[in-house]
């Protein structure tokens, strides 16, 4: 892990992904459960997606997690390794079963859209303060959570709440609210969300679920609501997202590099728009930053604010500023928008960044379809 504030180390990952991976079955066709023929089988969780984009991306990534001694398992562990991600602190359970979950084609959202979890006693539900041993969280620049764990268990939520603890040298933390309501065994999901997300370094919600957890409605009222968060990044669906940035906030600039890869130059410390580790460390005044997302034309609603995360985590890693992360965010979350899983295959780094970089203007005439993330430019803009 990171040293106190103030020394900068290496890091051997840059961000580890902690939380439960679940086979996934796509229908194959459109209607209710009730009503589908068959099903095709893919890999479905919160943090496991992230991890896949981020190693897709060409990040140094560990997913810690739990599953059963099965064939599901064994089917999670090899899909998630095929992408890069590093799976050996993932457990296996020779008890508890390995979840699944089937769903509608339908976006999560839609009146009609159904899902079945058959989760209930997971092997990932076992996860404790206990079963994770705290090697398995060591070494890393980030550590990504979501409220997805907190909800399966109350030894899960132990541990949630040990990892987002205050303590010296710990990582970035990373919190993706992701308020599942049908998962909590009770009404207390909201508070302890909240709660969370207070203890979180970097938080990332949804302008609709913060709604309908909290009540809260609009970004400035969400930040109003957690403004401990040195980075809160209010997602607004198609309409863009928005980023409250405490300037000059020390959780941000001694995030400490990984080892030196190969014709890869990687930065010592990080802060919010490149600058130094030594400016700005007056007390904390939010910069707002909005960026308007791309038309996108969608495959399967699914999987987009995972994508999101890990876009935004990518150029937060490189040190890219706020209006480039969210513009990787975008980028990210219209990868997984254009194919019918929960993972896209993110854009080569050097397109990516060529697309970031256009005017306004230019950024608003985007057009990505299935396909755009091998396209040249000519193809995904339109005059």
């Amino acid at each position: 892990m990171s040293s106190p504030t103030g020394t900068a180390t290496v890091a051997t990952t840059d961000v580890i992904c902690l939380g439960e991976s679940m086979v996934t079955f796509l229908p194959s066709r459109p209607g209710r459960l009730a009503d589908v023929p068959s099903f095709a089988r893919a890999i479905g969780g919160a943090e496991s997606n992230v991890a896949c984009a981020l190693a897709a991306a060409g990040h140094r990534v560990r997913w810690v997690s739990r599953v059963g001694r099965d064939g599901f398992g064994d089917h999670l562990i090899e899909a998630i390794s095929s992408y890069g991600v590093d799976t050996s602190a993932v457990g296996r359970d020779p008890r508890r079963p390995t979840g699944i979950y089937f769903r509608t084609a339908t976006d999560r959202s839609a009146a009609t859209h159904e899902v079945v979890y058959y989760r209930a006693g997971s092997a990932a539900s076992a996860m404790s303060p206990a079963t994770v041993p705290a090697a398995d969280l060591s070494g890393a620049r980030v550590l990504h959570l979501s409220g997805i764990t907190a909800a399966l268990s109350d030894d899960c939520l132990a541990l949630m709440r040990e990892l987002t603890a205050p303590r010296p040298g710990r990582p970035l933390i990373s919190f993706d609210i992701n308020h599942r309501p049908g998962l909590w065994a009770d009404d207390r999901g909201a508070e302890v969300l909240l709660e969370l997300a207070r203890g979180a370094d970097l938080v990332f919600v949804g302008e609709d679920e913060a709604e309908h957890a909290w009540g809260l409605r609009g970004a400035r009222a969400i930040r109003d609501a957690l403004p401990q968060p040195a980075l809160l990044v209010v997602k607004q669906g198609g309409k863009g997202a928005v980023v409250f940035a405490a300037e000059g906030d020390e959780r941000l600039a001694t995030i400490p590099a990984t080892g030196p890869e190969p014709g890869r130059k990687n930065p010592t410390v990080l802060a919010f728009d490149g600058t130094t580790a030594e400016q700005g460390r007056g007390s904390p005044v939010d910069s707002v930053t909005f960026v308007p997302a791309p038309r996108v034309e969608i495959v399967a609603a699914v999987g987009a604010g995972d994508a999101f995360a890990a876009g935004f985590l990518s150029a937060t890693l490189r040190g890219l500023p706020i209006k480039d992360r969210i513009r990787h965010g975008h980028l990210m979350a219209a990868a997984a928008l254009t194919v019918p899983g929960d993972v896209g295959q993110p854009p080569a780094t050097a397109r990516a960044d060529a697309l970031v970089a256009l005017d306004d203007a230019d950024w608003e005439r985007l057009r990505l379809g299935p396909g755009w993330t091998s396209a040249v430019d000519e193809e995904v803009r339109t005059p």
